[in-house]
């Protein structure tokens, strides 16, 4: 078993004090730090880089943790703390810009419905930026659409995956032979089968707008699409410019 690295222990212990204190604190703690959008007065500059270290329950923060630990000990470790805190932070803040992207479409399709129907624009936000809505834009937009427009404006994003994602990929890249398992898959996989192979599920869950188990998802899918692109750009660059002639030929 790989042993524990610096940055990765720290972002551990920062990750599960943030989670204690959140408890503590209760819902004044996910107003302040998780990631709404940026059109809702809850919004704060710092929330992209926040949101990273809050999670939604025990398993959450858990699963998180645990692949934190199991794949950026094996990555800094070759790359050394600073590299390694840089690629973690971009990856977490790429997830967050592209699950702020896909609800700022879904949020503005909603609302350009409802004004052209003859609904108030400032009256939207009002109500919106209240905790509110009104019933009778269901009757406009309909119920999927409904809840994909107030859920894109309402909706807080919380914890480390967009990140993680980031980290699987990077792992991919430089162990595509590595075999991975998750524990409703009893064969090993491949690294680089089975990190693609996770990503078209979550693409595919983003888009559908459901859950695996059926029902709607609670999961920010384009999060960890987003933490994975910006991991992809990374080591695809990096590959290219600096170690296409020694470490992973």
């Amino acid at each position: 078993m790989m042993h524990i690295t610096p940055t990765v222990k720290q972002l551990l212990i920062i990750n599960i004090i943030f989670f204690i204190g959140s408890q503590i604190v209760g819902d004044g703690a996910y107003d302040y730090l998780s990631l709404f959008f940026f059109e809702n007065a809850k919004f704060q500059y710092w929330q992209p880089l926040t949101h990273m270290f809050m999670h939604g329950g025990i398993m959450h923060i858990a699963f998180n943790m645990f692949a934190l630990y199991s794949f950026g000990s094996a990555l800094e470790h070759f790359w050394g703390a600073k590299k390694f805190l840089f690629f973690y932070i971009s990856c977490g803040l790429g997830a967050a810009l592209l699950h702020t992207g896909v609800n700022y479409f879904l949020f503005h399709d909603g609302l350009d419905t409802l004004v052209q129907a003859g609904v108030n624009k400032t009256d939207i936000f009002n109500l919106l930026n209240q905790g509110q809505i009104d019933t009778r834009w269901t009757d406009i937009l309909g119920a999927s659409g409904m809840d994909r427009f107030a859920g894109s404006f309402a909706s807080p994003a919380v914890g480390a995956s967009g990140a993680i994602y980031g980290l699987l990929v990077a792992f991919a890249f430089m162990f595509p032979d590595a075999e991975l398992a998750l524990m409703f898959i009893p064969v090993p996989i491949k690294a680089k089968y089975f990190v693609p192979g996770l990503l078209v599920v979550d693409l595919f869950l983003g888009v559908s707008g459901k859950s695996i188990f059926g029902g709607a998802s609670g999961i920010a899918h384009f999060a960890h699409i987003g933490g994975a692109i910006v991991g992809f750009l990374m080591m695809w660059y990096w590959k290219k410019n600096e170690f296409n002639k020694n470490r992973w030929n």
